[in-house]
Formats: structure tokens, sequence, C-alpha cells
């Protein structure tokens, strides 16, 4: 593959690594300490077009192409996990309305996402329901010209804060999607805290009880709510995760080359211990690795290729391994000062375990890419 980048695309990538650095990187343990994100961080990604980069420019977003679009989840990775999960949502939600959503729903909804006016969520998994989401229990009833909801959706990112949720739900045992808006009568939130990781995700349990909601809201049709609909949200939302562990993975390696090279140990500096040395250059290769299979998602998806869904499986499932083995040994260098909040190392750990478990664990990606492996046989 020929993955060259255009001047244009590097610019992009450091403007997008000046923000992080800036407006970021320096209050993510902040955040995480408060378990909330800064309305006032979300609005400026708004007024920046941050939130609008998969949206067309002919909706009043930035039309990123999937690099640029990478480098953008990979440098918000890298400056907060948690920050990434609302980029992630939102552009589940966006990319499920550009691709089944309807014109009107195109038109009324694409340009205020945009523009941070309105934040989206992605309600998929349940109490009871993870992995297994085709079995969703979110029921949907059509009275007159209304769709009545009933259920419970319990993990979701910004869950908390958004505007508009894409649900998933059944009717008459056929999968269909959503769109909610959080005001509605019968909607109600509850805050999730004390997590691992993703802390400042602002996660929520949304219930549903009787909302109503206008026909027109459903996306796409009765049936399309599971195969297509979710297919493409969750499509969007491994690529994202690829990313960002990609950029928290670097974020890591980045505070062990630091603070090995400042750290004294036995009258030298860490970076000078062989066992040291081992770590990183395990590190530094795995990124590398991590970094190509990211750039062929990306290839792909810029290309319309259909191999794109189980490239980006792969990618998000070994960035995610390598995120954990990068941090994971950013905290053993680190030694105690690691497991404290003095340092960032500690965070990365916590939310690269959660990157492994979202938008599909790990084991699930496993089976994709082993049944995808003997397909090829055939």
């Amino acid at each position: 593959m020929d993955f060259q980048i255009s001047q244009e695309q590097r610019n992009a990538k450091a403007q997008f690594a000046s923000f992080v650095d800036r407006w970021v990187a320096p209050y993510a343990d902040k955040f995480d300490e408060q378990q909330e994100m800064s309305g006032e961080l979300i609005r400026r990604m708004g007024q920046e077009g941050l939130l609008g980069g998969m949206i067309a420019e002919e909706y009043g977003g930035t039309g990123l192409d999937a690099l640029s679009l990478g480098f953008l989840c990979e440098e918000i990775g890298r400056g907060s996990a948690s920050l990434l999960s609302l980029l992630t949502v939102h552009s589940m939600l966006a990319q499920a309305l550009t691709k089944w959503g309807s014109k009107e729903q195109r038109e009324k909804w694409l340009p205020k996402l945009a523009r941070g006016e309105v934040i989206g969520a992605f309600a998929l998994t349940e109490p009871d329901i993870g992995s297994d989401a085709r079995n969703v229990k979110t029921n949907a009833v059509l009275e007159h010209d209304h769709w009545i909801i009933n259920g419970k959706k319990r993990w979701i990112s910004f869950g908390q804060v958004a505007d508009l949720v894409l649900v998933v739900g059944q009717v008459d045992g056929k999968g269909a999607a959503f769109l909610v808006e959080s005001d509605r009568a019968g909607v109600s939130t509850q805050a999730i805290t004390g997590m691992l990781g993703f802390r400042s995700a602002m996660l929520a349990e949304l219930s549903f009880d009787n909302v109503s909601v206008p026909a027109s809201n459903m996306v796409g049709r009765v049936g399309f709510g599971f195969s297509h609909v979710t297919g493409t949200a969750l499509d969007q939302g491994r690529f994202s995760i690829a990313w960002g562990c990609l950029g928290l993975a670097q974020g890591a390696i980045n505070a062990s080359l630091q603070y090995t090279s400042e750290r004294q140990q036995f009258g030298e500096p860490l970076k000078a211990h062989q066992l040291i040395q081992a770590m990183i250059a395990d590190n530094i290769t795995q990124i590398k690795a991590a970094r190509l299979m990211c750039y062929n998602a990306a290839f792909l998806k810029q290309q319309r290729d259909p191999a794109v869904i189980m490239e980006t499986s792969m990618a998000k499932y070994f960035a995610s391994r390598t995120a954990v083995k990068a941090a994971n040994d950013a905290v053993q260098m680190h030694g105690a000062n690691g497991c404290s909040d003095a340092y960032p190392v500690a965070r990365y750990l916590r939310d690269a375990k959660i990157m492994e478990i979202i938008e599909g664990s790990n084991q699930m990606q496993q089976l994709l890419i082993a049944r995808y492996g003997y397909e090829q046989l055939n």
C-alpha cells in the first residue's frame, strides 16, 4: 500500500496536536478526578470544527478525508480517551445519519451536529445485553404516526449531556433504530460514576418509559436497525477507537521516554539500563505496527473498499492490545510514581483497558478475524 501523506494532511495533524497540547492534555487528569468533561472544551471543539470532521461540507462539516479523521482521533486519544469517546459516539451518529438517514433527517441534524450545537450519542448496550446486541430488549410499537419506545440502555458515553441519541431497539422482533431527543417526556438519565477508566466520559444509563417520537424519527426502516444502521455506526466506532488507541499508546511511550531520560537510578539514567531499553524497543515496534494497520484502514476507508470492515477490526484489536502494553510498561518504568496521580500513566493504563472492551470486545474481534481467516481458504 502507498501511504503517502500530503502536506495538507500533515498540517491537519499538527493543528489537532496543537489543540490537544493546549486544551486537552494539561487538564485530562483533572477531568478524570472530577468525573466530568469540561462543557467549555466541548463547545470549543464544536467551534473549531472538530466535531464535524466526518460530516460533509454541504452540511456544515469539515469533511475530513479518512486519514485526517484518523489523525484527529489519534491526537484526541493521546490527550484524553474520555474525550475520544465523545468524538466516537458523535461521529457514529453522524455516520449512521449520513448513510441511512432521510433527506429531512440529514438536513435537520447534521449541521447542528457539525457545529456542536447538538451533542450526539449512540445507545445500543443494555443492562443485560452487551455483545449479544441483536437481542436487545428495548421495544418500539407504532401508534398512529408515532413510535412508543420502552427500554433501558447502559454505559452510554456522554449520555449525561447528549441532546440526540440513536437508540437501537426492536419492532416485532426485528431490529430498528430511532432518533430520540433527550428532552422528550419519558426519557430519564442516571449518571454512572466510579469507573475504572473513561472516568470523565460522563457515562449514563438511559431509561425510556413510553417515549413518543414521530414516525419520521426512525432511521432506515424496520429490519435495518442492526444489520445496516448499527453496523455502519459500529464500523465508524471501531475506526475511531483504533486510531485513539494508537494515540494513547503514543502518549504512553512519550511519557516513558521522557521519564527514563530524567530519572536516575544506580548513578545513571533509567534509559541506560538494558531491561528498560527492551521495554522501550518493544513498545516502539508495536506502535509502529499499529500505526501501519491504522493507515491501511484509513486507506481502505477512503477508497470505500469493503475490506475496510475487517481491516478496521484487526486494527482495533491490535492497537488496543498495543495501548495496554505501552501503558502497562509505562507504569512499570515509572515505579511507584506511575501508581500515583502525579503522572498521566496511571490514567493511560485505566483507559487502555477500557479500549479492549468497547465497540466490540477483543474477544469478539478475535471471533470475527478467525472467521474471516477461514473464509479466505474457500
